[in-house]
């Protein structure tokens, strides 16, 4: 069974490391195979960082979207995760369980768990700069109910 979603006007989405973009109206689109996807509202630009959940966010995010970067990104991701480990000692379980996804090259569940992490000074969430505040469904396409990417091929 194809993986439906639908796109807003003007909005945009990565598969398999291509941009593709919407008009001026909204359009259905259909993925029949195997696919990695992030709407555009799912990604976190470099300068959206403003607290270290978000630079573990964004260090998986660039694993998931540049593969042929991941040994590098990898050993950056244990020195991020050190570093949250220190400032979110009250997040150590969904840490390990972020730390079990990456490990099993769950990226897009990595990065949904990562996202519950943010978080303001007075403890609600934060104002992630991605539209509508949340994760949209996204991952992979492959007929299945998972939503998890197979493979890791982002710009």
């Amino acid at each position: 069974m194809p993986l439906k979603f639908v796109l807003r006007p003007n909005e945009k989405v990565i598969i398999n490391g291509a941009v593709i973009g919407a008009g001026d109206r909204p359009g259905s689109f259909f993925l029949y195979n195997t696919a990695n996807f992030l709407r555009g509202r799912e990604v976190l630009k470099e300068e959206q960082i403003d607290c270290i959940e978000k630079k573990l966010y964004f260090v998986i995010q660039l694993v998931y979207i540049f593969p042929e970067d991941s040994t590098l990104n990898l050993q950056r991701f244990a020195s991020i995760l050190d570093e949250t480990r220190e400032a979110r000692p009250d997040a150590a379980k969904t840490l390990d369980e972020i730390v079990r996804l990456v490990e099993s090259r769950n990226y897009y569940r990595a990065l949904k768990l990562c996202r519950k992490l943010f978080k303001t000074a007075d403890g609600g969430m934060a104002d992630t700069g991605m539209a509508d505040g949340g994760m949209a469904d996204g991952g992979m396409a492959d007929g299945g109910a998972d939503e998890t990417p197979m493979t890791d091929r982002m710009p």
